[in-house]
């Protein structure tokens, strides 16, 4: 995993310039969500077999993404598990802070653009078109191998769905989630023979407008996923 550090904002600037071609910053929210294949209970790989393959991968081969796998890695960091509403991670409370993006730029019967999870209807909803994997990749100090990868699970959260019944408290609640949705994806992903890294470097405020995501929603990974080259 590689941890946050500041840079001059000189360099920021220039790094995170928020324009590029063949980018629609319309917002999308409005558009029908699209549905995911249903996700697989069974694997051809044990739990053993996954945590003894998983590795931080950082290359990638020039190649997309199937959708049933898409749709497999979401379940896994935030899938519906019980009639109750609950989840493959933990959560404290069963209180769920987290809201799980997709950046799709090479995913088989997918539009480039990002999409937010619903875990309740096992879909993505538009949030904004166009590809944005090398504006994510400037934010992220500019490690350009995050747009090599065909998509990106990005892990965030609304602090205050734990904080109104943990109080101060409720940071750690929600950064331990966030280890544990983590976890299920680099699992999920060495099961499906793909590969993946959490990267926490990234500069906040910046990647927030990239993603233009709500207000009260942080973002805390990024997750490249794609075959391991």
């Amino acid at each position: 995993m590689t941890h946050r550090r500041s840079r001059p904002a000189a360099m920021l600037a220039v790094a995170l310039c928020l324009g590029g071609p063949g980018v629609t910053r319309a917002q999308t929210e409005t558009e029908p969500s699209v549905a995911l294949p249903a996700p697989r209970r069974e694997g051809e790989i044990s739990v053993e077999n996954a945590l003894a393959q998983r590795r931080s991968i950082r290359t990638f081969r020039n190649e997309p993404l199937p959708l049933a796998a898409v749709s497999q890695l979401l379940w896994a960091a935030q899938g519906i598990t019980h009639g109750d509403g609950l989840r493959t991670a933990p959560s404290a409370g069963a209180l769920y802070p987290l809201e799980l993006y997709l950046v799709a730029g090479a995913v088989a019967d997918l539009a480039p653009g990002v999409y937010r999870y619903e875990p309740q209807r096992h879909r993505v909803r538009p949030h904004l078109a166009g590809d944005l994997r090398s504006q994510l990749a400037a934010s992220a100090l500019e490690q350009h191998w995050v747009a090599e990868a065909p998509a990106v699970l990005v892990l965030a959260a609304v602090y205050d769905r734990t904080a109104h019944k943990y109080g101060a408290r409720a940071p750690r609640y929600v950064h331990m989630e966030v280890g544990h949705a983590a976890q299920n994806v680099y699992l999920q992903a060495a099961a499906l023979d793909l590969g993946t890294t959490l990267v926490g470097a990234f500069h906040d405020e910046h990647l927030t407008r990239v993603l233009r995501l709500p207000s009260g929603v942080e973002p805390l990974g990024l997750m490249p996923v794609g075959r391991p080259r």
